[in-house]
C-alpha cells in the first residue's frame, strides 16, 4: 500500500504535464500518419517548403519535418507577444449542452475550426510569400491535430474541462478533463499495441481510410464536440450537463480507460488522414475551404 500511495503522489505531481502529451507526442503521430499517406508529390512540395522555415525567424521552434512543424503553433506561445494573437484558435468551446453551433464559438474566425480552413487557403495560394505558407503549413497541421482531440472541441462553460477535476486511475491531485485527454489517455491509446503511425495504419483498410477522412471542417467539429460528450464528459461525470458540487470530482477508472482506447486511436488515426486529404488538396491542387460568404475561392 505505501509504494501504491508514492506512485500516485509522484504521478500527481507531474499530472499536469505529461512527458508525452497531445501537445507534443500525439500531434507528432498526426502528423507521422499524415506524412505517410500523403502523395509522393505532395512530400516534395512539403519539403521545399519546410526547407524554407528559417523565414519564420524561430529557431528555438524549427519546422524542418512534419512532425516539428505539428509542434510549432505550442512551441512558440512562450515568445509572448509576437503570437499572443493565436491563444484562441487552438480550441473551440462549443457547448455540449445545447444544440450544436459553431457560431458563439467562432466568432470572428477566432477558433479551431476557422483557422484550419483559414490556413488551407493560405496554403493552397501559391502567389503568396514563402513565409505565410510556411506558417500556414505550421498552423494547418497543429490545428487539425488540436481537433482531433475532443476537449478543444467542445465544453460545458468549464474552459475546455480544464475547470473539471478528474480522478485518472490511481492519479489525482491536479489532474482535470481536459489534461487527461490532452496527455494520458492519448498517450495511452497511441502506445497501446499496434503502437505509432505504423500501428494505427495497419489494418485500415482503403476505404475505412476515406470514410475517415472524409467530411467538411465543421464535420470534423461537429464530432469533435459529440466525442467530448460522448466520451470525455460522461465517462467521468455521468450526466454531462447535471449541475455538479463546488468540489465534486469525477474520475475515470482503469476499466474506463481501456473501454476508451479504440475510440481514441480512431480518433488520432481520423486527424492523420484528416490532414492528409487537406495537404494533399492544397499543395497539389489548390484547392482548399471556401471563405465564409464566398461562393468560390
Amino acid at each position: 500500500m505505501p509504494i501504491i500511495r508514492l506512485l500516485a503522489a509522484l504521478l500527481a505531481l507531474t499530472a499536469a504535464a505529461p512527458a508525452a502529451a497531445y501537445w507534443e507526442y500525439t500531434h507528432r503521430l498526426v502528423a507521422s500518419i499524415a506524412w505517410a499517406e500523403v502523395k509522393p508529390e505532395t512530400r516534395v512540395k512539403l519539403k521545399a517548403l519546410m526547407r524554407e522555415g528559417g523565414r519564420l525567424e524561430t529557431p528555438e521552434c524549427p519546422v524542418g519535418t512534419l512532425e516539428d512543424a505539428s509542434v510549432w503553433a505550442d512551441c512558440i506561445k512562450p515568445l509572448g507577444d509576437r503570437f499572443s494573437y493565436q491563444s484562441s484558435w487552438h480550441y473551440q468551446n462549443v457547448n455540449i449542452c445545447k444544440p450544436f453551433s459553431l457560431r458563439d464559438a467562432c466568432k470572428d474566425g477566432n477558433c479551431v475550426s476557422a483557422q484550419i480552413e483559414r490556413n488551407a487557403r493560405l496554403l493552397a495560394d501559391t502567389k503568396l510569400p514563402v513565409r505565410d505558407r510556411v506558417m500556414a503549413l505550421a498552423y494547418l497541421t497543429h490545428f487539425v491535430g488540436d481537433l482531433a482531440q475532443p476537449m478543444h472541441g467542445g465544453d460545458r462553460g468549464d474552459r475546455g474541462g480544464n475547470d473539471v477535476p478528474v480522478t485518472y486511475g490511481i492519479v489525482g491531485g491536479r489532474t482535470n478533463l481536459h489534461g487527461i485527454w490532452d496527455g494520458w489517455i492519448a498517450e495511452r491509446a497511441a502506445t497501446t499495441p499496434p503502437g505509432g503511425a505504423k500501428g494505427l495504419l495497419s489494418g485500415v483498410t482503403p476505404d475505412q481510410k476515406a470514410v475517415l477522412a472524409s467530411g467538411t471542417v465543421e464535420d470534423w467539429s461537429r464530432n469533435a464536440w459529440e466525442n467530448a460528450k460522448t466520451y470525455a464528459y460522461t465517462t467521468a461525470l455521468g450526466d454531462p450537463c447535471r449541475e455538479r458540487g463546488k468540489d465534486e470530482r469525477g474520475e475515470v477508472t482503469e476499466a474506463e480507460v481501456q473501454a476508451l482506447v479504440p475510440a481514441v486511436r480512431q480518433q488520432i488515426l481520423a486527424g492523420g488522414l484528416r490532414l492528409a486529404r487537406m495537404l494533399d488538396d492544397a499543395v497539389l491542387r489548390g484547392v482548399a475551404p471556401q471563405r465564409p460568404g464566398r461562393s468560390s475561392e
